[in-house]
């Protein structure tokens, strides 16, 4: 129904809406009723602020930096960091900032209430390990824990695909990305697309698949 990730054209970059696509965004007519959604509560203070974050820093701070700036613009103390235990040693760091810089941090690892994956129907074979104790990551825990905390936002740091899915679904405070996991690319997933028409293609598009 929508195709903006092949559209050539952007009008809606430039305004010129005399070549948009009859599927383009900017032409359905509920545009004034999402903009109206803007002026809801709390939604205001995210956007302008987002908008000014990325005026600001443009080109010249890191995501980091960023996501101090836009804390501050929305008046937001208490942050909090939901990440996978795998990167244990970045989430210190990060804690380690944040609080540097003045704010109150909760953190809440992903392995959480070390609920065993066989609560979830998780077979033996099907363990990362198998025969060994493993725990299940709790997205959901990480929710609760940091709405119980009353962070005003979240950081998401490295949770697995999926895992991070629900934690946004639980989240009570808005939340936003410092990292996403890619163990293969070093935490790096748009490598992989920027190799997907060279060392990648057999992998990404299955009609290169033998050739």
């Amino acid at each position: 129904m929508y195709s903006c990730a092949q559209c050539a054209i952007h009008s809606c970059r430039t305004g010129d809406m005399s070549k948009a696509p009859k599927n383009c965004p900017c032409l359905d007519n509920k545009k004034d009723d999402i903009v109206k959604k803007y002026f809801e509560e709390g939604n205001l203070v995210l956007a302008y602020s987002s908008a000014l974050v990325e005026s600001e820093g443009y080109c010249k701070k890191t995501r980091i930096e960023e996501i101090m700036d836009f804390s501050r613009k929305c008046s937001f103390k208490s942050l909090g960091i939901a990440f996978c235990i795998g990167l244990s040693s970045e989430a210190k760091a990060v804690a380690d900032i944040l609080t540097a810089n003045g704010f109150n941090v909760d953190s809440v690892v992903c392995k959480n209430c070390s609920i065993p994956k066989e609560t979830i129907n998780i077979k033996e074979n099907e363990k990362v390990r198998p025969n060994t104790y493993e725990p299940m990551c709790n997205p959901i825990g990480q929710a609760y824990f940091l709405n119980k905390a009353g962070t005003d936002l979240n950081i998401v740091l490295g949770l697995c695909v999926g895992h991070d899915s629900l934690f946004m679904k639980y989240s009570r405070a808005p939340v936003t990305v410092l990292a996403v996991k890619d163990r293969v690319l070093g935490h790096n997933p748009l490598a992989a697309i920027y190799l997907s028409k060279g060392y990648y293609k057999t992998k990404l598009f299955p009609e290169n698949m033998g050739k």
